[in-house]
């Protein structure tokens, strides 16, 4: 019985891709570095904010700071221009009747806000960052949001689209379903261990409803 689902959010719960590379991009013009793809970007994330500028700006390590705090500038002003629920996760979420959480490595206030202006912030009960609590995969976010809710881990699942979730699912000593519509291929989560997967939004209902 699922009585918990945790989520990540990018590549899981919204489609963040675009606003993500935008604000990588404004953040290398402000340096003066040349711009990244779609593709690198989205292979760059999952760590957090500090990681993605600090991969996006290699090897010119010494601009990590005036770029990062370009990025954040400029993805605080623009995070909702493109960023969308996945197609048919706001009904998912509607009829859960385990209670919801979110775990990011993107800093909490931002992810708030993505999540409220998308409609559905009311939906979860905990929604957790990466500034405020150890960066995934380090459990340490997902077993407090287990405590504070009063759910054990036999009880809860994480629900992700990387390698990162994967493992933090497993440090924290629960389920983890895989989702294939994110930011990583089945495959390459398939290798990384996975082995429930979700090929669309209302296959979690399995667990959640």
């Amino acid at each position: 019985m699922t009585r918990l689902a945790i989520f990540d959010l990018d590549g899981t719960l919204v489609d963040s891709r675009e606003d993500l590379w935008r604000a990588v991009n404004h953040a290398l013009t402000t340096v003066g570095l040349p711009h990244r793809t779609l593709e690198e970007v989205v292979a760059f994330t999952g760590e957090g904010a500090s990681r993605l500028v600090e991969r996006s700006i290699e090897p010119h390590g010494h601009l990590l700071q005036p770029a990062l705090a370009a990025w954040r500038a400029h993805y605080a002003a623009h995070l909702l221009d493109h960023t969308l629920l996945y197609p048919g996760m706001a009904s998912v979420l509607a009829s859960s009747r385990a209670a919801l959480a979110v775990h990011t490595n993107k800093p909490g206030a931002m992810a708030r806000r993505i999540l409220e202006g998308l409609g559905v912030l009311g939906r979860f009960s905990l929604v957790l960052g990466g500034d405020e609590a150890p960066r995934k995969p380090d459990p340490s976010g997902a077993v407090e949001i287990m405590a504070r809710l009063g759910v054990p881990p036999v009880e809860t699942i994480f629900v992700g689209d990387s390698r990162t979730d994967l493992e933090t699912a497993a440090a924290a000593g629960v389920g983890f379903v895989a989702v294939t519509w994110g930011l990583r291929s089945a495959g390459s989560l398939a290798e990384a261990g996975a082995t429930t997967f979700a090929q669309a939004p209302a296959d979690l209902l399995r667990w959640l409803a």
